[in-house]
């Protein structure tokens, strides 16, 4: 077997160099990567670094974490998988010790080590990788590993989801209908709610919100999305969900949102956001929503359902060779682009 892997050798600049098959230890498989999901933090990477650099200016900078593939080698003390099982992998690995693993709270633990970030900046985008037998899961047969890759991002959406507090009867905003928007729609309507507005100002992301289940959408570009909203509900929506990561909808957030209501901080915010407060002091709840925790079983039964349908927000499949192009086309052609894949193998 040859393993190759794609390193971000500069801001702007992939490489798709030759590196060691690993070893997996007693407790990991080593896997096949088959697909491999772009997310908007790697296209963040690929533009501008990491978001936090590593410490060490040689460090090897990989990307990709949404990922699925073959198993083809076990570890000694691997029960649950053999050769040739199809797999999807959640990313991160925490340390199992801190009070946040202990009380259930695994995604925040402190010491996580998460593909393509910090302390060591694995990315997926290689041939063959080693996991935990702990964090892998088996592909359900009647799902793709295109679409195993894909339970990363509508784990996101579904956590996000669980959070705010969606159900039937609840009026939900969700602001940015990007990868993670659409996403959190689907985890909304899992759950049961069907009074969903998706705010956008792309026509095409839109659309498919729109297929998707939105009840209704706004082109925040051509619209007052605050009036909008306040025609539809005059108190106000009970959820806000802000997946666009963006300053201006995050205060559209506390300028639509009903007394008694909940913002959903689902999008990562790159500076501070001002907030005023007085339009929000009856009883609005803030609350961040960070990776999931504990919803990778539910997610994974729900695209296998067909509850969840993340294969029709796949636009764009990118062969691994072609990584170069992949990245540079998702920042250029963000317009076109609502969810891109990079095949690595068959």
């Amino acid at each position: 077997m040859k393993n190759t892997e794609a390193i971000l050798v500069t801001p702007g600049k992939m490489e798709i160099q030759d590196c060691p098959v690993p070893e997996p230890k007693d407790n990991e498989v080593l896997v096949k990567v088959e697909y491999v999901g772009i997310c908007g933090s790697d296209v963040h990477g690929f533009q501008f670094g990491p978001f936090i650099p590593p410490k060490d200016p040689n460090q090897k900078i990989g990307l990709g974490h949404e990922v699925a593939g073959e198993v083809v080698k076990i570890g000694a003390a691997v029960t649950k998988f053999k050769p040739g099982d199809k797999v999807l992998l959640e990313p991160g690995v925490p340390d199992g010790k801190s009070e946040y693993c202990l009380s259930g709270h695994y995604n925040i633990c402190p010491s996580v080590d998460f593909l393509a970030t910090q302390p060591n900046y694995r990315g997926a985008l290689t041939n063959y990788m080693v996991h935990p037998e702990n964090w892998t899961y088996n592909l359900p047969e009647n799902m793709t590993s295109m679409e195993g890759a894909l339970v990363e991002p509508a784990a996101v959406g579904m956590h996000a989801a669980i959070l705010g507090g969606a159900r039937l009867g609840k009026k939900i905003v969700i602001l940015g209908s990007g990868c993670i928007g659409l996403m959190t729609l689907q985890g909304c309507r899992s759950l049961g709610a069907s009074e969903i507005v998706v705010v956008d100002m792309l026509d095409k992301r839109l659309g498919m919100a729109k297929q998707l289940g939105a009840k209704y959408v706004i082109n925040g570009g051509k619209e007052n999305t605050v009036e909008k909203v306040r025609e539809l509900w005059p108190l106000g929506p009970d959820i806000v969900f802000e997946t666009a990561g963006a300053k201006p909808t995050a205060m559209q957030a506390v300028e639509m949102v009903a007394r008694g209501g909940k913002i959903m901080m689902v999008g990562t915010q790159s500076g501070p956001v001002p907030i005023d407060f007085l339009k929000i002091n009856r009883e609005v709840t803030i609350q961040t929503s960070f990776r999931y925790c504990n919803n990778y079983p539910m997610t994974i039964e729900a695209i296998s359902s067909g509850v969840f349908d993340v294969k029709s927000m796949v636009t764009n499949v990118y062969d691994y060779q072609d990584v170069q192009r992949a990245f540079e086309e998702s920042v250029n052609d963000k317009a076109n682009i609502i969810k891109g894949v990079i095949k690595v193998s068959d």
